[in-house]
Formats: C-alpha cells, sequence, structure tokens
C-alpha cells in the first residue's frame, strides 16, 4: 500500500505505535495489496482502530474476529452508495 498524503519513514520513527495503528487501520479499510494481517495483533488493537472503521469492515472483522454475526442494522446499504 502506498500514501501519498503521509510520511511513513518520519511518522514510524517519531511514532512507531503510532505508525502501527495508523497503518493497520489503513490496510483494513483500504486494501491489503497481497499482505496478510495478524489475527493476534488486530485483535489487540481492536479497542484503538475499530472506531476509525469503515461501518460494514466493522460489521465483518467483528464476524470474523469473535463470529458476532451482524445484525440487520449493522450493514450499511447506503455507505458510498452513488444514486
Amino acid at each position: 500500500m502506498i500514501n501519498w498524503s503521509t510520511d511513513e519513514k518520519k511518522f514510524k520513527k517519531n511514532d512507531p505505535k503510532g505508525y502501527r495503528l495508523w497503518r493497520l487501520t489503513q490496510l483494513i479499510n483500504y486494501g491489503l495489496d497481497g499482505e496478510k494481517l495478524d489475527k493476534q495483533e488486530v485483535k489487540k488493537a481492536w479497542p484503538k482502530i475499530k472506531d476509525r472503521l469503515d461501518p460494514n469492515t466493522l460489521a465483518y472483522f467483528n464476524y470474523l474476529l469473535w463470529g458476532k454475526r451482524p445484525a440487520s442494522t449493522d450493514i450499511k446499504t447506503d455507505f458510498w452508495h452513488l444514486s
């Protein structure tokens, strides 16, 4: 994943923990680009990143990580809807 608006080297050097949370959020929201996520790392970071995730992605990850089936109110059908 390439991010054009953030100096990743500087961010990683100055705030390694913040960088890891930011990068994890970016990968989840915008695509993995062939990378794989570490399930334990996602679970550990979950309380800090869950509020920054796309609502549908949040529902999907709740299912993947904890087996919580999404309710119909958890699925946002008008998110990114262009009609």
